[in-house]
């Protein structure tokens, strides 16, 4: 079965946001595509994975299906020409390949910022849309048992995913500590470069524990902004108004020293006031601080963290891998076991009826009477079981050895069986 899994992928790593974000596919496209592989073309084992960062495609299917799942796609995104794209997408054509990347995927090895946390749950959540579709069968469903057991192994055994690996996660769990007394903090984000969007995402994530507001000097930005992430925004006339009023002000200003002490002097500072600032060069004056009350953190004190916490994640990547290799070699074992048995089944079937067709050819000529018949029938069964049971010996301890392939298509070869393949892919 594993040798029938592939992969269609498309990700940061091979694709810039251009390349990537024509392609990236909301939950009804997933459905759709699912439905055009599984239902018309009768793919198995089909799972999309689509998020800002990766198009995935797995499936299952003798031969690759790059330009099928290429015309789909065209269809789902209405893009005239995805072939145009084809270059920027990789095959996974073995079995052995594919299963590594998703467990890879999965754990937050692929992932932009290393042990991310997320991807296991939009891995999870693709699983969870494949299995309403139908399009998931024995293979997959066994394969993300795997993956989910090993994503929790990695959580509960290894260090990867602690600490905040990123700039702006980095940013998120400050902001969280700074005002973990307050009931309901009040949060500003001025300046929406990539690290200040990062961070506004990851509020929309934590929706609830802060009132959060974004402002820039381009308003319809952060209107858009606002809107993506379930957050408020704020006009940039108004911006002295919201510095009155916010705990914390998150700058990435691209503008030196843009926040000053004066502006700060000139407001009524009734609680410690804190400034983050993640643009370089800096903008808010380090001189901000000689305000009472102001306490300011820079991008140097946020990179530091999350330079620790990603050191300490790629520390624990050997343990990481470690898991993957115990669950692949698990799967291996279930998928060359799950191999064998139609194939037994089968044997078994041809035999009880060629000794069936022996028995009622003996019976006609001679004329047997039914107590006669019967003995023949538990003759006949007691050496079925015991010409059966050296062959079933033989391709279990394959199948534990992760060799039941070969010895399976013999099988069926010297018994004009259905082919191994057929037998799985037809559940």
């Amino acid at each position: 079965m594993e040798s029938h899994f592939k992969a269609f992928i498309l990700t940061h790593r091979q694709a810039p946001l251009a390349i990537r974000e024509p392609l990236a596919l909301q939950p009804p496209a997933c459905d759709a595509l699912l439905e055009r592989l599984h239902r018309h073309h009768g793919l198995r084992d089909v799972l999309v994975l689509s998020t800002c960062n990766r198009t995935e495609i797995y499936y299952q299917a003798p031969t690759d299906q790059r330009r099928l799942i290429l015309a789909e796609l065209a269809a789902v995104t209405g893009l005239p020409d995805v072939a145009a794209y084809d270059a920027y997408f990789t095959s996974l054509s073995t079995g052995e390949t594919a299963t590594q990347h998703l467990f890879e995927v999965a754990l937050g090895l692929q992932a932009q910022v290393v042990g991310d946390l997320q991807i296991g749950h939009q891995v999870k959540r693709a699983y969870q849309r494949s299995v309403a579709a139908g399009a998931a069968g024995p293979y997959l469903h066994r394969l993300l048992q795997g993956v989910l057991a090993a994503h929790k192994r990695v959580q509960h055994e290894t260090a990867f995913r602690d600490g905040a690996a990123s700039t702006s996660y980095a940013a998120l769990e400050l902001v969280e500590e700074l005002t973990a007394h307050l009931p309901r903090p009040r949060v500003l984000v001025v300046g929406l470069g990539e690290i200040g969007t990062d961070l506004c995402r990851h509020f929309a994530k934590r929706r609830g524990r802060a009132t959060v507001q974004v402002c820039n000097r381009t308003d319809a930005v952060a209107r858009r902004l606002a809107a993506e992430c379930g957050l408020l925004d704020l006009p940039f006339a108004h911006l002295i108004e919201g510095l009155r009023t916010a705990d914390v002000v998150v700058s990435g200003v691209a503008a030196p020293y843009f926040f000053t002490p004066g502006q700060l002097a000139a407001l009524p500072v009734m609680q410690p006031k804190f400034l983050l600032d993640l643009a370089l060069p800096r903008s808010v004056d380090p001189a901000v601080e000689q305000v009472p009350g102001v306490v300011a953190y820079n991008l140097e004190d946020l990179q530091s963290r999350a330079s620790a916490a990603l050191a300490q994640r790629l520390a624990a990547i050997p343990q990481v891998r470690a898991i993957i290799a115990e669950g692949r070699a698990e799967l291996a074992q279930w998928s060359a076991q799950h191999l064998s048995l139609p194939v037994i089944q089968a044997l078994k079937t041809r035999l009880e009826e060629l000794s069936q067709q022996e028995i009622g050819r003996v019976r006609r000529q001679q004329h047997l009477s039914a107590a006669e018949t019967a003995y023949l029938e538990d003759l006949s069964r007691g050496l079925l079981q015991k010409l059966l049971r050296q062959p079933v010996l033989q391709l279990k301890a394959a199948a534990g050895q992760g060799h039941a392939e070969p010895l399976a298509a013999t099988l069926a070869a010297l018994f004009a069986l259905p082919a191994p393949a057929t037998l799985v892919l037809a559940d």
